[in-house]
């Protein structure tokens, strides 16, 4: 689950959310991200400093594979938004390519082992 939350300290409430959903559904792999403060951790992480984020639609247009590149949230009125920055095309044609706004080539190519894509979804194409 990401969201953005400019006014809330690094260390905040993250945890809190994923505890809480962790209770609420334990079988669930929950994460829990806040993408106004991942410039304080990114270059801890990966190496590369990065400046703050504007938005949750900023965030996840920098994720390391297109497809990724969509989240779903309801607006003020509780209807369904997606975001979808570069379209929805990768993720319906079961492709998996690299997005260069962020991750660089070693860091995706290490995502793809760790995620293991092909293994769980035999249909997909990952591009090197």
């Amino acid at each position: 689950m990401v969201y953005f939350d400019a006014s809330e300290s690094p260390q905040h409430s993250e945890m809190a959310l994923q505890n809480s959903l962790q209770r609420m559904a334990p079988d669930l792999p929950w994460e829990v991200t806040n993408q106004a403060t991942v410039h304080h951790w990114y270059e801890r992480e990966f190496g590369i400093k990065v400046e703050p984020l504007g938005s949750l639609e900023e965030g996840v247009a920098s994720w390391p594979e297109y497809a990724t590149c969509v989240g779903v949230t309801l607006d003020p009125n509780k209807r369904v938004r997606v975001i979808a920055p570069w379209g929805l095309d990768d993720l319906f044609n079961l492709r998996v390519r690299h997005n260069p706004v962020r991750a660089s080539v070693k860091d995706y190519r290490k995502r793809m082992v760790e995620k293991n894509f092909s293994s769980r979804w035999p249909s997909v194409i990952v591009e090197a």
